[in-house]
């Protein structure tokens, strides 16, 4: 699964999340909405998922593992 909560209650996103993962991730904010969103072991992020993140503005934990995220968009998650 692309999309699961650590022991820790940290948010991780790993490998390719796809458009059926912006659902389950939005699930998951709601119901733990001071969670950390830990994205460094996402290798490519689908913009559904992108907007979820927008809306929840979690805190962000290392850099995208998407480059083309962490350059366009993290700037302005993290402003």
């Amino acid at each position: 699964m692309t999309v699961r909560q650590n022991t820790d209650g940290k948010i991780v996103l790993d490998g390719r999340c796809s458009v059926e993962d912006a659902e389950p991730l939005w699930q998951l904010m709601q119901a733990t909405p001071d969670a950390m969103c830990d994205w460094t072991g996402c290798s490519h992020i689908h913009t559904a998922v992108v907007q979820v993140i927008m809306v929840a503005r979690p805190a962000l934990v290392g850099p995208c593992g998407d480059a083309w995220i962490e350059t366009w968009v993290a700037p302005q998650l993290r402003s």
